[in-house]
């Protein structure tokens, strides 16, 4: 996502799921309101499972992108 330059980022390649959704969430619960986290995994669950928390929590999933086995988001925190 090449306009949007994330504030944080947190490198989760190798982890199965849940772990991918639970260290994302407690990142997001140390971060600001409106903060931006990059989120990369290599767990394909995470396609689904990165959004589905995203719509849950209330956060804004503005981007998710794949580069090679890595699954890429832009989450910004409520």
């Amino acid at each position: 996502m090449s306009e949007n330059h994330s504030e944080s980022e947190i490198d989760l390649s190798g982890l199965l799921c849940p772990l991918p959704v639970l260290k994302a969430r407690k990142r997001l619960e140390t971060l600001q309101p409106g903060h931006v986290l990059k989120v990369i995994a290599t767990d394909p669950m995470s396609a689904i499972d990165m959004p589905h928390f995203c719509n849950e929590q209330g956060h804004a999933l503005l981007d998710q992108t794949r580069d090679g086995p890595a699954f890429i988001f832009w989450i910004r925190r409520k």
